[in-house]
């Protein structure tokens, strides 16, 4: 017999509808194992399949031998950048790699709870909504620091004075897309820009956002949260720009 590796692969129902769960991960080494056992094992309605990508966003810190090694165990999409270009250019690799009929966007630090996903979905499976934001201030909301609490609202306020979007958590890194609302918008984030640049071209392709109630535990800079005032600048200045863009 010769020799090789067996790799398991789940056989999906022809009738079901898949979610793609994209992962984007950069120096999370302490939570990596942790984030994807609660992401495939987190309740899912009973007519959809998962499928989890993982983007390695060129991390330094053992994270990159850790998703090897776990994916000998676990069905999972990898992919290793060389170096780290950013969350949203990883999200950006992540959607090339996604075959699922809706998108959703999973942190990898825990401060999201992947037991919100039916929530999350619900509203994409009754064909009610294309786009489904998760809002902390809907929800609850432990460990967050007054100056991310003060920019969450200003980044909120401003979707909803510049796009009439009707948000109360523009910057929740819970959202959920159908697969061909997201593919209208042709994305050029790289960084942390992600959020405002997918809130303004949803709205100014037509797409109403609906929100639901999610749970949230925030982390400090020490714990490794990774955004920095810079990016809620960026953020702003996002915004404002693609208002002003055609």
């Amino acid at each position: 017999m010769s020799g090789g590796i067996a790799v398991s692969v789940p056989v999906l129902a022809p009738s079901r509808k898949t979610v793609s769960i994209i992962i984007p991960i950069y120096n999370e080494r302490q939570y990596v194992e942790q984030i994807l056992e609660r992401v495939r094992s987190a309740p899912l309605q009973p007519e959809l399949n998962r499928e989890i990508i993982v983007v390695d966003d060129g991390s330094t810190d053992g994270s990159t031998v850790l998703l090897e090694t776990l994916n000998s165990n676990l069905s999972l999409r990898v992919h290793h950048s060389v170096l780290n270009f950013g969350k949203g250019t990883a999200i950006r690799i992540g959607l090339h790699y996604a075959t699922g009929d809706y998108i959703l966007i999973q942190d990898a630090d825990m401060e999201y709870d992947p037991r919100d996903y039916e929530k999350l979905l619900q509203p994409l499976l009754d064909q009610t909504a294309d786009v489904v934001y998760g809002s902390r201030f809907a929800g609850s909301v432990t460990g967050m620091r007054w100056q991310n609490y003060l920019a969450n609202k200003l980044l909120s306020s401003l979707s909803n004075l510049l796009y009439g979007a009707h948000i109360t958590d523009e910057a929740t890194g819970y959202k959920v897309f159908r697969k061909e609302a997201l593919a209208k918008l042709n994305l050029k984030c790289k960084r942390f820009d992600f959020c405002p640049e997918v809130t303004a071209k949803v709205r100014k392709a037509g797409f109403q956002i609906r929100e639901v109630p999610i749970s949230y535990e925030g982390r400090t800079a020490k714990q490794g949260k990774k955004i920095r005032l810079r990016d809620g600048v960026e953020a702003i200045w996002t915004l404002c720009k693609y208002r002003l863009k055609e």
